[in-house]
């Protein structure tokens, strides 16, 4: 069986790797990727200059997608199957991709994202709620700067109004995400941190602390901490990283698709922020209560043990 070149290297040496991978994959890609979207969205490359130093890039839809979807390839997809093949000799083995989860766990994790839903709209509002103290009033402006601007961002990718375009927000914000995030976090930095500490439960808060902090968003650092942890179990107790990239996958589409609905005026507006009101507690920790339960009863049917200390 072929062997990684990093295979036997400590877990230090693996995390610092894999950070630099992504780095180098991020600014090569992306070098490559701007000097090929003049062809690919009808932008020169000067004009693309100008527009990222001005902000106007911002308001050019085509630009905007194909940027974020090189991103997602460039720092997440790519450097993930280069590292599985580094500490493995294969990204297949590495990432155990042709282990699979029963039929049945794919439906019940599908429930799991929908009635998680509201608890981590209650927990996004909780976390706005923050205030920082005076002398950091400085800190708290930046965060929700940031956090305006992703705002912004995210309602200017939703703005399509016809299905194509929705689709390829599935694609862009679901797809990619879904596959080239898991693969990173819980592939790789769950792993490493599993073998540095010697504690699987250790090595999931910590990589789904990293997961969220990524993002860049303060005031969504807790529900995304708390997804994130959830994904790291379904890992675990599946053995498959099919069921946590399933498990991503459905709860971003979910999200565009109802965005998609709502502005369609199909759905209410605020639909997609249920949970986020005091008003509708009750129901949120009754969905809350199913969540948990159907999460217990994954956990009962893990066919796999938690893996051992090394």
């Amino acid at each position: 069986m072929r062997k990684g070149l990093f295979e036997r290297s400590s877990p230090f040496t693996q995390l610092m790797f894999t950070l630099f991978t992504m780095l180098a994959s991020m600014l090569l890609l992306m070098f490559v990727g701007l000097l090929l979207a003049p062809p690919a969205v009808g932008v020169s490359l000067p004009e693309i200059i100008a527009m990222t130093g001005n902000g106007e890039i911002n308001h050019h839809l085509p630009l905007m997608r194909y940027m974020q979807t090189l991103q997602g390839i460039a720092l997440f997809i790519v450097p993930a199957f280069f590292l599985g093949y580094l500490f493995a000799g294969s990204a297949t083995r590495y990432f155990s991709l042709r282990s699979t989860a029963p039929g049945r766990w794919f439906v019940a994790v599908l429930f799991v994202m929908m009635l998680a839903v509201p608890l981590i709209n209650l927990l996004a509002s909780l976390n706005d709620m923050i205030v920082f103290p005076e002398r950091l009033s400085w800190l708290e402006s930046r965060f929700r700067n940031a956090e305006e601007t992703a705002r912004r961002a995210t309602e200017f990718f939703m703005s399509v109004d016809n299905f194509g375009g929705m689709l390829f927000n599935i694609f862009m914000i679901a797809v990619l995400p879904g596959i080239g995030e898991e693969l990173i976090f819980r592939g790789v930095l769950q792993k490493i941190f599993t073998r540095w500490t010697g504690n699987v439960h250790a090595a999931i808060v910590i990589s789904a602390f990293l997961f969220s902090a990524m993002h860049l968003q303060f005031y969504g650092l807790f529900p995304r901490w708390l997804l994130g942890v959830m994904l790291g179990y379904l890992l675990v107790w599946s053995g498959s990283i099919w069921l946590p990239v399933f498990a991503h996958f459905a709860y971003n589409a979910m999200a565009v698709v109802v965005t998609w609905f709502s502005r369609k005026g199909y759905l209410p507006e605020d639909i997609s922020e249920y949970g986020a009101s005091w008003d509708v507690i009750p129901v949120t920790v009754i969905l809350t209560a199913c969540c948990v339960l159907l999460l217990w009863k994954l956990k009962i049917e893990s066919r796999r043990p938690l893996p051992v200390e090394e």
